[in-house]
């Protein structure tokens, strides 16, 4: 039986993490997106606990007040994946069931391919392979919707518009969020440096080396899309199948928004499940 973590340490930072249903069950891993933090499973977690499935939830670099550097550089991937490594480490060093959305979801990505060892299933929800998301660059309106990447390249305005809880309200529920858990994001964002350690996840992009590639994923996957999404464009979803070299699946939803996890969690619990059980 393992032991409960409230905190993961690596680096001189310190990860919150909810880890929560029976200590004994297979451990799934939720990755969180922007600008969330690990409160954004709490409602899917609750049906994975119901069907015996422990959750571990990190709130991620940035996101966690102790573990916010102040350099955009320490925001590249190898960094996130890295932290996410040493999660599963404190765990007992899995294989976990790893499931991520939005950036969460690049991130599990990543050590999916990465570090195959330590992930039994991959759950993909919103964001489809890197790979796939480049080429529906162009191939797809995605360039055109992805506009926001580049705005958050400006020094301070994002954090001055984004800690505005009216702002932060109006966008996330212009973009289909639920309303009570617009206002859980919005209050959150009040902080502006935790509007910046989210931003600079962005901004460490235009750092990244670019001869680090992300290469095929090797594990069984479940990739979730929503045709509501205003941000993603079904192309990068569709094209997700040519980088996965194991069982995969891409489940469509239809009529609801980028936000999955808060707007269909027992759909979206209901799936982790069933991808769960048939790869465990």
């Amino acid at each position: 039986m393992g032991k409960r973590i409230d905190t993961v340490e690596r680096e001189g930072l310190t990860f919150d993490v909810r880890d929560e249903g029976p200590i004994d069950g297979e451990p799934v891993v939720l990755l969180h997106g922007f600008p969330q933090d690990a409160r954004s499973w709490d409602a899917v977690a609750a049906r994975l606990h119901e069907a015996g499935y422990r959750t571990i939830a990190p709130d991620q670099r940035g996101y966690s007040p102790r573990a916010r550097p102040g350099r955009r550089r320490d925001y590249r991937i190898p960094a996130l994946v890295d932290d996410i490594v040493a999660l599963v480490g404190a765990i007992g060093g899995g294989p976990v069931h790893l499931v991520g959305h939005d950036w969460g979801a690049v991130v599990a990505w990543v050590v999916a391919a990465r570090r195959p060892d330590l992930v039994r299933t991959l759950t993909a929800v919103s964001v489809p392979h890197p790979a796939a998301f480049m080429r529906a660059m162009v191939t797809s309106p995605q360039l055109l919707k992805s506009w926001y990447i580049l705005a958050f390249q400006l020094p301070w305005i994002p954090e001055m518009l984004l800690s505005n809880d009216a702002v932060t309200r109006f966008v996330l529920r212009r973009s289909g969020q639920p309303p009570e858990t617009a206002e859980r994001d919005a209050a959150r964002m009040a902080d502006a440096s935790a509007v910046r350690g989210g931003v600079n996840w962005y901004r460490a992009l235009f750092f990244a080396d670019p001869r680090e590639t992300v290469g095929r994923v090797r594990v069984p996957t479940l990739m979730v899309w929503s045709d509501g999404d205003i941000a993603l464009t079904r192309a990068g979803a569709d094209g997700t199948g040519k980088y996965v070299s194991a069982p995969y699946r891409l489940e469509v939803l239809e009529g609801v928004s980028h936000w999955i996890p808060d707007e269909v969690p027992d759909e979206l619990g209901r799936l982790i499940v069933e991808h769960a059980g048939v790869h465990s």
